[in-house]
């Protein structure tokens, strides 16, 4: 073992030393120096910074009135040309008096901000500004001309909704600020920016409202994302496995959604939504356990309605972690518990399978998750198709050959089932875990088994926080003015406090609504 270390390493080392030229490339260039005098000079430091990029574009050209030599530098494809074209090149070309009596230009493009050191400019480059260099001068000019390609507001495809709006987020972050603006439309709305990443420069932004999220809340977020050291984050699924109380637990502990109306309705009740740019999704904290079983049309329909489906979410929930687990412990252990008619069907099943039933679950299980994950990387019409059609032959066909029994088949039906119809995805994949779990222990402990997988989980959902906030809140702590809208949903003009989960500072949220029927 320990000449193999040492061949692997040898071999790595030789490697190493054979490419130098590679590695020095590999590393990234800093440079902190400022401007020169000279435009050609700071172009070629320029062309030194962006080597091999064939997308970097240097417009050299005369400034008309002050007759002074310039080039606007920009990445294509990151900028709007247009905007360049009309806004920043012809002024500078053609009309007069395009500068001020303090030497800068008057340009109709937005914010101008003037740099003057290397790390500044390249970092502008890189988000998509164009960059003016102006020969004689140490400083120079970033306009924002950004106008990368974007993808049109589309409904989402993840959280569908029957009555609420159709909008979605999008990938790009200013874009994802404007459409909850449109929904809070108030100036206590406070945005706070933070960058994040070496490599590459990432914009997170926390949106709240000053005079209700919690200041604690709120310092606990900026301290998480303050100390973040990465490359970069991608997307906000990254960002949450950073910042999370818990990463080893199966359960998400913040809400990631793609509704501008639900990260809207997230911030009225007192929590923080962060904005990812380059992401189609938020993040809300801190959550709940009882959160994640809530949707924005439960605020669309009646509230009686909205209650029986919330029920019903509930109930889906303990059907889809424990039923096949319930299953084997009663055909392993407990079997004198079932009638006798139905005992004699089963045992007709059983007995042309060899398998015991913790295999057939496995079996079943594993090939359903298979058939899911099949039915979601493959194109729509085809997915769809895999997801019948492969359900329906498979099924049929492993009965057939006396692999699994019907029943098996019955029951697995009935967990698929009942875990698509919890609205979180976050929250089913935890569940899809844990299923596993509690069937390991059925299968080794019966009903015992099932009672300490039971009790594990619901020990585990007291101790577990969000941002600090109890996550099995308002069942423990109780929190019985909470319970009107977590397992049922009251009337909305009933509900006049906000959760006091969110901790938020301002909990009256609504005033004497209720309204007057017939006779009073």
């Amino acid at each position: 073992m320990r000449y193999s270390n040492w061949f692997l390493g040898k071999k790595y080392r030789t490697v190493q030393r054979a490419n130098p030229q590679a590695q020095a490339q590999a590393q990234p260039q800093s440079y902190n120096d400022f401007l020169d005098l000279s435009l050609s000079q700071n172009l070629s430091v320029l062309r030194t910074i962006f080597t091999l990029s064939p997308d970097l574009v240097i417009r050299e050209f005369t400034i008309s009135y002050t007759e002074e030599q310039a080039a606007l530098v920009y990445l294509q494809g990151l900028v709007d040309k247009n905007s360049i074209n009309n806004n920043v090149m012809r002024p500078l070309q053609f009309d007069s008096e395009i500068t001020g009596p303090d030497g800068s230009f008057r340009l109709s493009i937005g914010q101008i901000h003037k740099l003057n050191a290397w790390p500044q400019i390249e970092n502008a480059i890189l988000q998509g500004r164009s960059v003016l260099f102006v020969n004689g001068r140490l400083e120079t000019y970033a306009l924002d001309t950004q106008g990368w390609p974007q993808r049109a507001i589309e409904d989402p495809s993840m959280e569908a909704s029957i009555k609420g709006a159709h909008q979605g987020f999008v990938e790009t972050g200013t874009q994802n600020i404007a459409l909850i603006r449109r929904y809070i439309a108030n100036r206590e709305l406070k945005i706070k920016e933070f960058t994040i990443g070496r490599r590459s420069n990432s914009t997170i932004s926390a949106l709240y409202l000053a005079d209700v999220a919690h200041p604690e809340v709120l310092q606990e977020l900026e301290d998480r994302l303050a100390r973040l050291d990465v490359d970069t984050v991608i997307n906000t699924g990254e960002l949450a496995e950073y910042i999370e109380d818990n990463p080893y637990s199966p359960f998400p502990q913040f809400i990631l959604t793609e509704r501008p109306d639900a990260a809207a309705s997230q911030i009225l009740q007192g929590r923080i939504v962060v904005v990812v740019d380059r992401s189609p999704s938020v993040i809300v904290g801190p959550a709940t356990f009882t959160s994640f079983f809530q949707a924005v049309d439960d605020y669309s329909t009646r509230w009686s309605i909205a209650t029986f489906i919330r029920l019903l979410r509930m109930f889906a929930f303990f059907i889809a972690v424990f039923l096949p687990a319930f299953y084997i412990a009663v055909i392993s252990y407990h079997f004198e518990i079932i009638p006798v008619k139905l005992l004699l069907t089963i045992g007709e099943f059983r007995g042309k399978v060899p398998f015991p039933p913790f295999v057939e679950a496995v079996i079943m299980e594993i090939t359903l998750e298979m058939m899911r994950e099949a039915g979601i990387r493959l194109p729509a019409p085809v997915g769809q198709t895999v997801g019948i059609v492969g359900g329906i032959v498979i099924g049929q066909a492993i009965v057939q050959a006396g692999l699994i029994n019907n029943i098996m088949v019955i029951v697995v039906s009935f967990t698929a089932i009942a875990s698509f119809i919890l609205p979180n995805y976050d929250m089913v994949a935890a569940i899809r875990l844990i299923r596993f779990a509690m069937m390991i222990a059925a299968s080794m402990f019966g009903f015992v088994g099932i009672v300490i997988g039971m009790m594990t989980m619901i020990g585990h959902l007291i101790a577990l926080e969000s941002l600090g906030t109890p996550y099995s809140t308002p069942i423990a702590p109780i929190r019985f003015v909470d319970w009107k809208d977590a397992f049922v949903r009251l009337p909305v003009w009933i509900m006049r406090k906000r959760p006091v989960s969110t901790r938020a500072i301002q909990p009256t949220r609504l005033g004497n609504n209720r309204p007057k029927g017939d006779g009073e």
